[in-house]
Order: C-alpha cells, then structure tokens, then sequence
C-alpha cells in the first residue's frame, strides 16, 4: 500500500449548531463559503455563537483527510504549523492518536481555529483565522520529511504562499511522488486563479474539486469542466453533492453514485471523499471503486457533526470496504 503525506492549516475546528442564518448576515459571511477573519472577528464571532452547542476538533482540510487514511489503516504523515499553546496540543495529540507521523513547526501565535457555523439545513460556513498555520514557510519543507511516502496531498488554503505550494510540489517530484490537489473552496479558487492553473499545469496529477470549484477554475459547467481541468492531469474528480461524483482519466469518464443518508452536517464531506479515494488508489483499485470509497466515507461522516467520526464508526465503513472489495 502507498504511504501518503498532506501539507495543510493545521486548524482546531469549533463546529457550532446555529438556529437560523442571521449570524451569518451579521458577520458577512456568505453561506457555504470559507472566509478568513482576523483575530479580532474570529472572538467576535466565537462570542456571539457562545449560547449555541459547539464542539472542538483538530481540522483543517489536508489534515482531515489525512486523519482519515490513518484510520483506513494508510501509513500517513502531516506537516503543519502550529502554536505553543493548548489548542496546539490538542491538534497533535488527536493526529498522533490516529497513528499518524506529525511533522509541526511551533510558532508564537496561537493556534489557528476554524468556526464552522452548521445552518439548520446542514451546510456550514467558515470563518478561518489561521494564526499560526499561515505561518509554515518553504523553508519548513525539510526533503527528509518527504522520504518514503508516495503521494502528496496539498490543500487549496495553501494556495496563499505559493512558493511553500510549489516548493513541496518540486520536492515531492523530485522524490517521484504522485501529487493530489483538493481545490478547498470556490472562492479561494477565484482569488488565486492563475496561481491555481500554474500550479495544476505544471505538477499536479490528481485534481478534487466541486461543482462550484470546477466552475471558478474553468467558467465551465460540470461536465466540460471535467474534460477541462483532466487534461492538465491524470485523474479530474468533480464532487456535485447528493448527485456523486464524476471522475475521468483519459478518454475514460466514470460517474459514481451518492451513498444514501441521513444528512446532519456536510462539513468535511469532501476532505473524506478524498480519504476513501486515496485510500482505494493507494491499493491500485480502478477508479470505479476509488470513487465509490470516496462516496462511502464522505456519506458517512455526513451523518455525523464534524469531520471526525468515531472508532465504531470507523469500523463499520471498514467492514463495508471488506464486503465491498
């Protein structure tokens, strides 16, 4: 089985049930989407949620889909950044928990939280502040940290210091890793567009995005914008929520069905899609039954609040894979 290393904010998410969208109005955060704040807002925010329930866990999106190969039983690595503080432990010492190797730098600033605001309708909207996460420089991208693993997994957030994106491309080619790209969120595709197509074109080989994602990196709807952004790559992945996915490799197009559930919260819906994806290519399954793993486990966590499920839950998706394979 191939080993897997992900590079992304290592954030502590503080998920957070609301009773209606206002509070979204109130702070300008436009639904569904991911939005960096300062320091300032983001305790602004976490005041006025208090009456709300919330819960903590470690996030960020590289590291939730890395979470979740561990718990695949995928040997794993993460390189992130971190503060000298308790919300910094409590981030590496979840990863460690799962059996993964953690490669963080610690810095002076805090902790980096992501307050994932979950609407009654289930989605859920951020308000990043990354603190010390953004603070990961290329310079923290040791070679040895690299040596034994396989594939490189990046997320989309990173895109904001492109030479640490591109230094971790060139090492990771430079190692023969395949690299896999998860776009994060349409409107940091926006943002980033040209940094984003340089990136893709020039290194990446395993593209995740969604529908709104794909839309921002090409003007295309669905379907074209899988011809499009496959023939930069060798496997385009476009998530389109409780219509599955579609996946293409070549002249190869596959669609894959939604697994059925009880949908609570899609927070980390698609960082677990990747996690069953991986999971499937790093055994050299085909595409077909990568993509209804990727299915398997982002139904599943969507059941759930977060984007951390529970052992028992962990080993129920085990037992489907069993069955399945």
């Amino acid at each position: 089985m191939k080993q897997i290393l992900g590079i992304g904010n290592a954030l502590v998410d503080v998920m957070t049930m609301i009773n209606d969208d206002s509070i979204l109005g109130k702070f300008t955060l436009p639904k569904g989407s991911m939005q960096l704040v300062d320091k300032a807002k983001s305790e602004m925010v976490k005041s006025e949620t208090v009456k709300f329930n919330r819960s903590l866990a470690s996030g960020g999106s590289a590291a939730n889909t890395i979470h979740g190969l561990a718990m695949l039983g995928v040997k794993t690595g993460f390189i992130g950044s971190i503060g000298k503080d308790e919300l910094g432990d409590f981030f590496e010492n979840d990863m460690k928990n799962a059996g993964i190797k953690t490669m963080l730098s610690r810095r002076n600033s805090v902790t980096g939280t992501a307050v994932a605001l979950i609407s009654p309708d289930s989605e859920r909207t951020f308000a990043t502040h990354l603190g010390a996460a953004v603070e990961l420089e290329a310079a923290d991208l040791d070679p040895e940290y690299f040596t034994g693993y396989d594939i490189l997994y990046l997320e989309g957030y990173l895109i904001f210091n492109k030479s640490l994106v591109e230094t971790a491309c060139q090492i990771a080619k430079e190692k023969k890793m395949k690299i896999a790209l998860d776009f994060a969120s349409y409107n940091v595709v926006e943002s980033k567009l040209a940094d984003f197509k340089e990136i893709v074109e020039k290194y990446v080989d395993i593209v995740f995005a969604n529908e709104e994602e794909a839309r921002s990196f090409t003007g295309m709807g669905t379907k074209d914008a899988l011809n499009s952004i496959s023939q930069f790559c060798e496997v385009a992945v476009i998530k389109v929520g409780s219509e599955g996915s579609w996946i293409k490799r070549g002249d190869k197009i596959i669609k894959i069905g939604p697994h059925p559930v009880n949908c609570k919260d899609t927070t980390g819906a698609g960082d677990l899609y990747a996690s069953g994806f991986l999971y499937g290519y790093s055994k050299n399954f085909d595409l077909e039954k990568c993509g209804l793993l990727g299915s398997l486990t982002a139904g599943k966590v969507i059941e759930i609040v977060g984007a951390r499920m529970d052992e028992d839950r962990w080993d129920d998706i085990k037992r489907s894979i069993d069955k399945f394979i």
